[in-house]
């Protein structure tokens, strides 16, 4: 079984990309995040005509998940529980308008593997209250996972996607560049180790076609390699030990209308 995550940053704009991709890695189950569309608007004829069905979440331009599977869709759900809602506010910490729930979370059964496909909050800036509303999103998301793997010990469970979060200093091409600051500060590292503490097993280190899974459109980041790796996948222990490798896609950075982040894919046995 093959299974990838991919922030494609807008489906209607790489839907013959998100196709190839399917095809060329001979994906069974394709994990989107921002794919910036409703759900009636996302481009399912594509993809039923490749052999898949979809499941899609959407609220507007914004944000956005996704999947994609050629082995089915199951026991659907759409967010998890006790995630947060964000809340705009002024510069003086009164709301601008009611908390909206974003379109950040997707699950569904996939040949008995929960998979989960996550757009985990930028946070903007450390300073900025979508900072910590990108805190609480991981704290609750990961109550929520340990709660599943506590209740079964063998769940088949997958959570993977965008996490923002740039774990390690090898994972960025300048780790001085962004120490203590966003995607790299502690707080956010702390959140993201703890799935590890929660039982969880990170898959995708075990890739060795690239370092980085994204990189900026401004200042010749690809071509200087100038890169983060921020895309990851948590899997429970009983899943973790069905994991054959990983690959990280690069080549899909290359060329016209390519998105800023890359295809990270993980193989397991049935």
């Amino acid at each position: 079984m093959r299974i990838a995550t991919w922030n494609i940053n807008s489906v209607r704009a790489r839907t013959e990309r998100a196709v190839g991709v399917l095809d060329r890695w001979d994906v069974d189950v394709l994990l989107l995040q921002e794919t910036k569309c409703r759900p009636e608007q996302f481009p399912v004829e594509s993809f039923r005509d490749a052999g898949y069905e979809v499941a899609a979440h959407g609220l507007d331009q914004w944000n956005g998940v996704a999947i994609v599977s050629r082995v089915g869709i199951e026991d659907l759900a759409v967010g998890f529980d006790g995630q947060p809602a964000f809340a705009k506010e002024d510069d003086d910490g009164a709301l601008l308008a009611a908390p909206r729930l974003e379109a950040r979370a997707i699950a569904a059964t996939c040949a008995g593997v929960r998979v989960w496909s996550l757009y985990v909050p930028n946070g903007r800036s450390v300073d900025d209250p979508h900072y910590r509303y990108k805190l609480d999103f991981l704290a609750r998301l990961r109550e929520d996972a340990a709660s599943a793997l506590a209740a079964d010990p063998d769940a088949q469970l997958l959570l993977a996607g965008d996490w923002n979060v740039i774990p390690e200093d090898g994972d960025v091409w300048d780790p001085e560049l962004f120490r203590d600051g966003l995607y790299a500060s502690d707080p956010e590292r702390r959140a993201f180790q703890a799935f590890g503490e929660a039982g969880f097993v990170e898959v995708t280190r075990r890739a060795e076609e690239a370092a980085y899974t994204f990189w900026d459109y401004q200042r010749l980041r690809f071509p200087k390699n100038h890169g983060m790796r921020i895309d990851f996948a948590w899997a429970a222990p009983k899943l973790a030990s069905r994991v054959t490798g990983a690959h990280i896609d690069r080549n899909e950075r290359k060329g016209k209308g390519a998105s800023d982040h890359v295809p990270v894919i993980v193989d397991m046995e049935d």
